[in-house]
């Protein structure tokens, strides 16, 4: 008789100060206001916020009103537009806050065989091209309602708080994950009934809610400290090594550094499940 194969696993990772130093969806706004999405009085609101979140001060009264003012100051956004700004800006603005040790974490867990699902409170129009340059298999991510290719304002799902442990049940459920045998990352204290839906939690540059759960808990806290940009990830590019080693020194860089970016093209295209 045969044995059974393994249960499948997946690691589940936070996006904003988790993997990247920012929030994602802040970070595009002075890309939105050249596009004239936005005006001057956005962009100064925005990067207040920015700065908020960027200090761990924002708490969930705050959160929940950025997210207010976010959705009225989208509606009537034409969606391609914010396609294509965050595809033309993408590398430009994410790039370099993608914290090297979390780069390295993801790469450790497809090489151990997990799939790897972002799990984003921000919208999926900016959430899903990360998802792709980070090699991740599937994303988790708000969704706006879109009526005739343009935002209404409405919210049709909000990754948020215990909308995401919903979203982790459901999608191991349909994937066959098994979730006491899976690992998650955040860094906020909205997210631990994520946390605690999976076997392995890790709380990341925790603020003040979460440092205090992880504590009571004994959840493993992590310190990711170092933005890296994808050329200093791999400085045996900079100049050119012999034809013998050219391919051993491109794959043991990539391999130290945790560049997830060359596997995302192997791998299937992002599905985003709610």
């Amino acid at each position: 008789m045969e044995n059974a194969p393994p249960p499948r696993t997946a690691a589940f990772f936070d996006l904003d100060k988790t993997v990247i130093a920012k929030s994602s969806t802040l970070t595009f706004g002075k890309s939105f206001y050249r596009g004239g999405l936005m005006n001057r009085r956005a962009v100064l609101r925005t990067a207040y916020s920015q700065f908020i979140l960027s200090i761990g001060r924002a708490d969930h009264d705050q959160i929940e009103r950025m997210r207010e003012y976010l959705s009225a100051l989208c509606r009537g956004w034409n969606v391609e537009q914010v396609k294509e700004i965050v595809a033309e800006t993408l590398h430009d603005l994410i790039d370099p806050i993608i914290y090297d040790e979390a780069a390295s974490l993801i790469e450790e867990h497809h090489l151990a065989g997990r799939d790897v699902v972002i799990v984003s409170t921000s919208g999926a129009e900016v959430v899903e091209p990360i998802g792709e340059l980070l090699g991740a298999d599937r994303v988790i991510a708000t969704r706006m309602v879109v009526d005739e290719g343009r935002y209404t304002g409405e919210v049709a799902y909000y990754a948020y708080g215990p909308a995401k442990a919903d979203a982790l049940a459901a999608l191991a459920e349909s994937e066959g994950y098994d979730l006491s045998r899976c690992y998650a990352y955040s860094d906020s204290g909205t997210d631990v009934p994520m946390l605690e839906a999976v076997g392995h939690p890790h709380a990341v540059n925790p603020d003040r809610a979460l440092r205090r759960e992880a504590a009571a808990r004994d959840w493993p806290v992590l310190t990711f400290t170092r933005p890296v940009r994808l050329k200093q990830r791999l400085p045996a590019l900079s100049m050119p090594p012999p034809p013998l080693l050219a391919a051993a020194a491109v794959g043991a860089a990539a391999a130290t550094a945790g560049l997830v970016w060359y596997s995302s093209r192997r791998r299937t295209r992002l599905r985003a499940r709610p």
